[in-house]
């Protein structure tokens, strides 16, 4: 991919632009797109980025210079344009876009009118379909209760069965023995009360809380008459849930529509766009987006930018959408989720009234967040790069961004195993985990499997560079990137250890020990043959012990996992007459070593791999283990 921009002439590619409208895509260092960006008149938009670079923001400047080259597709019009680069960034997603910090798909409930004997499920996609949908909703467990509320109250059922064509095929399921399905699939109900049961269930999802209220309320005083108490009660407790899901509307619009209520909240380096969902007049929840943003981005241009990410990716798009500021290009967006809608949109900026007011809380939820958020980032920082720059002050070091801390683990000598654990900013680099079967040490020598692991590691980091021809940092081998620190798992005798490996390697990286008391805690650090000691109040304390257990949890992890697989080879593959075929059903009917040793002869005999002279086998070599 590499050798499409190698050759690529931007100034010549210039002059090759057409003037029309459509998508230009610009591509960095490493042939990766850094960019998209839609154009009424490419030629024009395009040359604008490698002309004079009055009036850029500093992020732009930035990206121009990472431009190796830039592709183009040329489309109809300018809607179809802003299609094209919403689908190109979603897919894509540039470093240079503002982008939205997750990409969440919410749920909606399904009432399968498609189906004879319809059923109420939940789905995250709406599709254009016979079926009817209510949502999205942003709570999934109270999607959840709703069902089972529904399931309740109507006796709707929940089975996959092909109705009506499996009637009376199979006897009802539990649901029906606990009053809480009709079960039409033995024809307990007839197609037409079915029907008028998932009526019900469409009006209450409709917001028709009164009809369905008064539907319950006649069952119940019905059921009163006739004595039967217990039942009322029933109709009583479902009549108290609808009024625990009513009270949660407590926001409601003079209409029925269904409307996005959207406020954004900023500062220089994120923003925070708070969107409520009005849905039948009803405020049926609320979300919040991060966002990312440079400091020069206007109110406009965050708002604008969200409502192409966001509206690319939510398959609901409302009748109406309030903003707090105008936006560019209103009408070609009007025009965009219209046309996704096929129903006409509007996107508005209240000024005065309650509809201003929605927004201004909209705007106030969202600036409570991004406050609240912000001491979050501050106190995750202390702990992560506040620590580091804590132990690099303590240490005298130039500089602290990776950490590589290793342990090895064995029993008597059993499978040692080495792990290496890296930590970059104060945070966990998990991926960059790496562990280590120790090949060359026999028995429990802790040190001489020490320098094994760390003599593997660099010599193949080492290999990796001469391979790319370079000591350049940012390749992406395995091992490839070089620690600022080595935190070793120990005191003196395990620091000496790794500086040899360091001095034999020619490399220069500084080796500290994470010391611990008689008790087994950590204490502080060995470096430059003396030890450090550190306020255990400190977020640098807090941030070794996290290191030096999450090294330890990972060696012992793999250790164990080693130590099973070989504990269960040993027995197994002991036994005359069992393969792998049958050891594979033994397991698989046993799931562990133990049931297998206590099952007898007839249940051994089950297992439709055994016959019973293999069966008895087993049998007596385990009556021959425990005899032994």
């Amino acid at each position: 991919m590499q050798d499409s921009y190698i050759n690529f002439d931007i100034k010549e590619e210039l002059k090759k632009l057409p003037q029309k409208p459509g998508v230009y895509l610009m591509h960095g260092p490493k042939d990766e797109i850094i960019y998209v960006g839609k154009a009424v008149n490419l030629k024009n938009r395009v040359r604008q980025y490698f002309q004079s670079p009055q009036g850029k923001t500093a992020k732009i400047l930035k990206m121009i210079s990472l431009i190796r080259r830039f592709e183009y597709i040329v489309v109809d019009s300018e809607l179809e344009a802003l299609v094209l680069e919403n689908n190109l960034i979603k897919e894509n997603r540039p470093k240079y876009n503002t982008l939205l910090k997750d990409d969440k798909t919410y749920p909606y409930i399904r009432v399968s009118t498609d189906e004879e004997f319809p059923r109420i499920t939940k789905t995250r996609k709406a599709k254009k379909d016979k079926a009817r949908y209510f949502g999205p909703f942003t709570n999934e467990t109270a999607v959840r209760e709703c069902i089972d509320l529904l399931h309740k109250l109507f006796k709707i059922r929940t089975c996959n069965r092909n109705l009506p064509k499996d009637i009376g095929k199979e006897r009802p399921c539990l649901y029906y023995h606990i009053g809480q399905c009709s079960a039409p699939c033995s024809g307990a109900i007839s197609k037409e009360e079915y029907a008028k049961s998932i009526e019900h269930a469409l009006d209450f999802l409709s917001g028709k809380y009164d009809y369905v209220k008064k539907y319950l309320t006649d069952k119940m005083e019905e059921c009163s008459e006739k004595l039967d108490f217990e039942r009322a009660i029933e109709y009583r407790e479902l009549i108290k849930n609808i009024d625990a899901v009513t009270e949660r509307q407590k926001v409601s619009a003079l209409d029925n529509d269904d409307r996005d209520i959207i406020g954004i909240a900023s500062d220089k380096s994120a923003a925070v766009a708070q969107v409520f969902f009005i849905r039948g007049g009803r405020l049926i929840g609320r979300e919040h987006f991060y966002i990312d943003i440079d400091e020069n981005d206007s109110e406009e241009d965050i708002t604008e930018s969200f409502l192409n990410r966001y509206y690319t990716g939510t398959p609901f798009i409302p009748k109406e959408i309030r903003i707090q500021c105008e936006i560019p290009q209103r009408e070609l967006m009007e025009e965009w989720l219209s046309k996704a809608k096929n129903q006409k949109v509007r996107i508005t900026v209240p000024k005065k009234g309650e509809k201003e007011k929605l927004v201004e809380l909209a705007v106030k939820n969202a600036e409570t967040v991004l406050k609240q958020d912000k001491e979050k980032l501050r106190r995750e920082e202390l702990r992560t790069i506040g620590a580091m720059n804590e132990i690099k002050e303590a240490l005298g070091l130039y500089q602290l961004q990776r950490v590589e801390s290793y342990d090895i683990s064995n029993t008597n000598g059993f499978e040692s195993v080495g792990s290496m654990v890296v930590f970059e900013d104060g945070k966990p680099k998990r991926n960059d985990y790496r562990k280590f079967k120790i090949k060359s040490v026999e028995g429990p020598n802790d040190y001489a499997s020490m320098y094994e692991v760390l003599t593997r590691r660099f010599s193949h980091g080492l290999r990796e560079m001469c391979e790319a021809g370079t000591n350049d940092a940012t390749l992406s081998g395995s091992f490839v990137k070089f620690p600022d620190l080595i935190m070793m798992d120990g005191g003196k005798g395990q620091v000496n250890i790794a500086l040899r490996v360091i001095e034999e390697m020619g490399l220069d990286i500084p080796v500290c020990g994470m010391v611990k008391d008689d008790s087994h805690r950590t204490r502080g650090l060995y470096f430059n043959n003396e030890e450090i000691p550190i306020d255990t109040r400190a977020e640098a304390f807090k941030l070794i012990t996290r290191i030096q257990d999450e090294t330890h949890r990972f060696a012992i992890e793999y250790h164990k996992s080693l130590r099973g697989k070989a504990q269960i080879h040993s027995v197994l593959d002991d036994i005359p007459g069992v393969g792998k075929v049958r050891r594979k059903a033994l397991m698989r009917q046993f799931k562990d070593i133990s049931s297998i040793k206590n099952a007898s002869l007839e249940e051994l005999m089950e297992i439709p791999e055994f016959d019973r002279r293999s069966a008895q086998s087993v049998v007596d070599f385990f009556k021959g283990e425990k005899s032994s």
